[in-house]
């Protein structure tokens, strides 16, 4: 184990949840540091990032999967500072890294199986890499795996200035579909066309499946990114086209539904999907991973590609104002990912 100099190796610093509410409930503690097992790489986390799953865990509504660590944190990038047995690839302490976390990111190291690590390309800094792995991945994801979008589609994308909102604007651009998006205010959807959205709706002002239907001339859109749920089926499904797919992978609106949903569904022959990326198995994340830094990554700031991708930073807090950073998410104020700097190492 590398150490460094006076610094004890047993423990680390990280956020800690007294009891199940509200951000006040969250605080800084000392845990035990975690120790590489087999195929496993100890990164030394610079900044990790917030998510909408974070807010329900300190709530008590979205439990670590069984065997992860039970730490608040999804994503985070940092410095290489051990491995484990065992470990395939080439990788040497001191090189920058960031990962896709099952729990954990709320502290100075965490322990990454090999297959959840991506390298930080060189133009990117650390900040900046804490955005990309669980919204971009999850975007990747819904488009490419869950509904397969093909050249030339319409995609809308609810929460279009979110974390996930904007990297799926950007991924869909990408893929040659046309995305458009839904968001609370003019400045969020401001960003959102900034980043290539062909139009945005604001869905506090009146319904946005008339704009849809006016946008595509009738048709509707051929895929839906849905992460608020309940509140708004009746409105996506008006806006699905003819033999669309409804990917619903949030219920930020509520999870119960009442009305004809079967009915009008079946009416559109459309498909209705769902999915979680945190409760996936490994070997799924680990061909997530290659397929995004294959086809994806190579288009982050790179001035010789004719579309370049970028995560959208709304705000950087230091660890001990996590409790500020949550507040900040929860009163629905952020326009892309909120940071968390844990380290300036």
């Amino acid at each position: 184990m590398l150490q460094l100099p006076d610094e004890d190796i047993s423990s680390m610093l990280a956020v800690c949840v007294k009891e199940p509410g509200g951000p006040e409930k969250l605080h800084l503690g000392q845990v035990p540091r975690p120790e590489p097992k087999d195929g496993e790489v100890l990164i030394r986390i610079h900044t990790t990032a917030l998510n909408r799953a974070d807010l329900l865990q300190r709530r008590g509504l979205y439990p670590a999967p069984p065997g992860e660590s039970e730490i608040l944190g999804l994503e985070a990038a940092g410095i290489v500072a051990d491995f484990g047995p065992g470990v395939k690839r080439k990788i040497r302490p001191g090189d920058k890294v960031m990962a896709l976390l099952s729990g954990g990111g709320y502290a100075q190291y965490a322990a990454v199986p090999e297959e959840l690590l991506m390298p930080v390309p060189s133009h990117l800094s650390l900040d900046e890499a804490a955005a990309i792995p669980e919204a971009w991945l999850t975007a990747y994801q819904l488009l490419h795996l869950i509904a397969q979008v093909k050249e030339g589609e319409f995609v809308l994308i609810h929460a279009g200035a979110s974390g996930v909102g904007t990297a799926a604007i950007q991924l869909a651009r990408l893929g040659g579909a046309v995305p458009v998006v839904t968001a609370g205010s003019p400045e969020k959807l401001d960003v959102a066309m900034k980043l290539g959205a062909a139009a945005g709706f604001n869905y506090k002002e009146g319904d946005f499946s008339d704009n849809i239907q006016q946008f595509t001339e009738g048709r509707g859109v051929d895929v839906i990114l849905d992460c608020i749920g309940g509140s708004c089926w009746e409105k996506n499904i008006r806006s699905l086209a003819m033999d669309g797919r409804w990917v619903l992978y949030g219920a930020m609106g509520g999870k119960s539904v009442e009305g004809d949903l079967l009915g009008k569904l079946l009416l559109k022959r459309g498909y209705l999907l769902s999915s979680l990326l945190r409760s996936r198995s490994l070997q799924y994340k680990a061909e997530l991973i290659k397929s995004f830094t294959e086809q994806a990554l190579p288009h982050f700031h790179s001035a010789d590609q004719p579309m370049s991708l970028r995560p959208v930073i709304d705000s950087i807090f230091n660890m001990d104002n996590i409790a500020d950073a949550h507040a900040h998410m929860e009163a629905n104020r952020n326009i892309g990912k909120i940071i968390i700097k844990i380290s300036d190492n």
